[in-house]
């Protein structure tokens, strides 16, 4: 039968994001764990936090969500109530890597603009309060999922799918659902990382013209083990906050697009250029669960070698083993 370009594409790239998504994060969590990359405590905090949310990404949205629903569709997942629950989840699930994202972005722009201010809120206990605090929120402000959605089908007095309420699409609070869940999500998001880095950027380039000044004119090409430590520091900042700019920006704008022009979105034409446009976006934002270990391998060298000893660990493990029936 034939199927839409659009849901072949589909079809292999979620199980290639499960395969490569579960162990690269399983792994990151581990080494970040073990907290020998040397990096300050609340940074382990935010980085295990933001690890966590996209395991729990791949898990509930992408492997039960996106690959068991849609190849099994007469499970106990399609079930209205699990249907539900698991809806509610994906979407406290993306509140959670979206603003760990945001408050790792916060902590650093702290530590470097404001140095009074960073010694009491650059710490792991006060790392671990705004991550519990955004815990709460998101699960309280996604309940309004468990109540949007109706059974697509009734079969034998048992209820399957999800399906959007029509009187949803019919009231003022469609509009106003839309516009609070981008802004809440991306456009908030966006704007607040901006900012932050906008504000670190500045900070830095006059730290470091005044260090250099300081330094004097022979010293200069000394190595500067403070400035190192900050462009390292920085790069990783960047590099995490930018990717997910970039990755979430295009399921953004098609979000608004197409459903404020297009209350039927979800009924209408598989090759539609507006249906394309959403799902290519959102196969993008998936990208963000597995982005961040791959950004700390090329930009952090202690989280390299962590990585390789992670790695040997089993085989060193299984060599003892071989050895030890050997010699008895």
């Amino acid at each position: 039968m034939w199927k839409p370009a659009i849901l072949v594409m589909k079809d292999i790239y979620y199980p290639i994001v499960a395969a490569v998504g579960v162990p690269v994060n399983l792994v990151t969590i581990i080494i970040l764990s073990r907290r020998k990359c040397d990096l300050s405590k609340c940074i382990y905090v935010y980085m295990v936090a933001m690890a966590t949310a996209d395991l729990l990404i791949i898990f509930i949205n992408v492997i039960v969500g996106r690959i068991f629903i849609y190849q099994f569709p007469l499970s106990f997942l399609s079930y209205t109530t699990v249907c539900k629950i698991i809806i509610y989840i994906g979407n406290v699930n993306f509140d959670l890597s979206v603003w760990f994202t945001v408050s790792f972005t916060f902590d650093r722009s702290v530590a470097v603009c404001f140095q009074k201010f960073k010694a009491r809120y650059c710490t792991e206990r006060t790392a671990g309060v705004v991550i519990t605090v955004f815990c709460f929120l998101s699960f309280l402000k996604n309940i309004y999922f468990l109540f949007l959605y109706e059974p697509e089908q009734i079969i034998n007095n048992v209820q399957w799918g999800c399906k959007t309420k029509v009187e949803f699409f019919s009231s003022q609070l469609s509009a106003a659902y839309i516009w609070f869940q981008s802004t809440w999500v991306v456009w908030v998001p966006f704007t607040l990382i901006v900012s932050f880095n906008c504000s670190t950027i500045g900070r830095i380039s006059v730290a470091n013209r005044t260090r250099r000044k300081l330094r004097g004119n022979r010293s200069e090409n000394r190595s500067d083990s403070e400035m190192e430590n900050r462009r390292k520091s920085i790069i990783l900042l960047f590099t995490v906050s930018g990717s997910f700019i970039l990755l979430w920006l295009t399921v953004a704008v098609s979000f608004v697009a197409t459903r404020l022009t297009d209350t039927n979105y979800y009924r209408g034409d598989l090759t539609a250029p507006g249906y394309i446009a959403y799902e290519t976006g959102t196969c993008l934002k998936y990208l963000t669960c597995i982005q961040n270990p791959c950004i700390y391998v090329a930009t952090q060298r202690k989280f390299r070698e962590e990585l390789k000893n992670v790695l040997k660990y089993p085989w060193a493990v299984i060599l003892r083993l071989v050895r030890k029936c050997r010699y008895n």
